[in-house]
This record gives C-alpha cells, sequence and structure tokens, in this order.
C-alpha cells in the first residue's frame, strides 16, 4: 500500500492542473523525478549474525496499475481507464463514458487542441453530442478551453502531457 499512497499524493498534488486524470507514465515518471524508493529489509541468518539487506525497490507501471486497484477497493475515487494507447489514472469520482474517451483520444491522436467541429468530423456525431462531451471534461476541470481566431478549441494536459519523455518537460 506504501506505493498506493505514493501515487494518490501525486495525482492529488496535480490535480489543479489536469483535473485529475494523468497517464500511469507520468506518475511514474513523477515519482522517479522525487526520487521515490520503497525500503525494505530482509534479514538473513548467517551464524548467530543477522544482516539487514536494504535497497531501493524499482516499481512498474504495472505495480502502479495495480495500487491503482487497490484505493479504487476503497471507494476513493481512483480508477485506471485506457484512453487511445495511453493508461489513465482517474483520481476524481466522475464517470467517464466511451464518448469522453473517445473524445481524449483524438485529443491525443492529434497532439494539440481541438474543437467541437473537429471532434464532429472525426467521429460523424452530431455537434451537440460533440459539445456535450467537451463541455463535461471541461466543467470537470479535464479540458482548458481556448479561443483562437474566433473558434473554441479544448486542450487536455493530461493527454499532451503523456506524449513527452522527461526529458522533453523540466516539470517532470
Amino acid at each position: 500500500y506504501e506505493l498506493a499512497v505514493k501515487v494518490a499524493e501525486v495525482c492529488l498534488a496535480s490535480r489543479s492542473r489536469n483535473g485529475g486524470i494523468m497517464s500511469v507514465a507520468e506518475v511514474q515518471s513523477i515519482l522517479k523525478k522525487r526520487g521515490t524508493r520503497f525500503r525494505f529489509s530482509q534479514e538473513s541468518s548467517q551464524g548467530n549474525k543477522k544482516q539487514k539487506n536494504s535497497e531501493g525497490m524499482k516499481y512498474s507501471r504495472e505495480d502502479i496499475i495495480t495500487s491503482i486497484g487497490k484505493l479504487s477497493k476503497l471507494k476513493s475515487g481512483f480508477k485506471t481507464v485506457k484512453v487511445g494507447k495511453a493508461i489513465m489514472v482517474v483520481s476524481v469520482p466522475t464517470e467517464l463514458d466511451e464518448d469522453h474517451k473517445e473524445v481524449m483520444t483524438i485529443a491525443q491522436d492529434i497532439g494539440r487542441g481541438i474543437s467541437v467541429d473537429m471532434v464532429h468530423k472525426k467521429t460523424k456525431w452530431n455537434e451537440d453530442r460533440a459539445k456535450r462531451a467537451l463541455e463535461l471534461l471541461l466543467s470537470e476541470g479535464m479540458a482548458w478551453l481556448d479561443e483562437y481566431k474566433g473558434e473554441e478549441y479544448y486542450w487536455f494536459p493530461s493527454v499532451w502531457k503523456d506524449g513527452l519523455s522527461p526529458d522533453d518537460d523540466p516539470d517532470l
């Protein structure tokens, strides 16, 4: 559970920036940047002498996903969802339906802000459906709204951060 606590801390600390959704890769990168290590001790008997063996444990993306699973059993609002190519950690009690995941996948594929019209053209949904999906993500803080040349663009920090390597982003 120690990893689950550290993952929760990372997610909660970044919630104001990403609306409570971030990739497992970003969580792992932040933990690595912080130098988060988990200690364990093994006692091995060598004659009458006991020796403690302590080293930093490494953890994988699968370990982080497992820790989120443990948090979700506590009804904490934490869960993982697949969005496009990425596994995302959701740390808010919001239900993301297939429309929301599809919108985020489009943003992930395009790699920049998306408009209602872009979602409409990619999905063949009517504009009301596209707008509803985008507006819910905006209202939950998972998207940011920008206006450029009279058109509204929705940006998803959790998605575009996923495409960056730790070397590309000084905040990671």
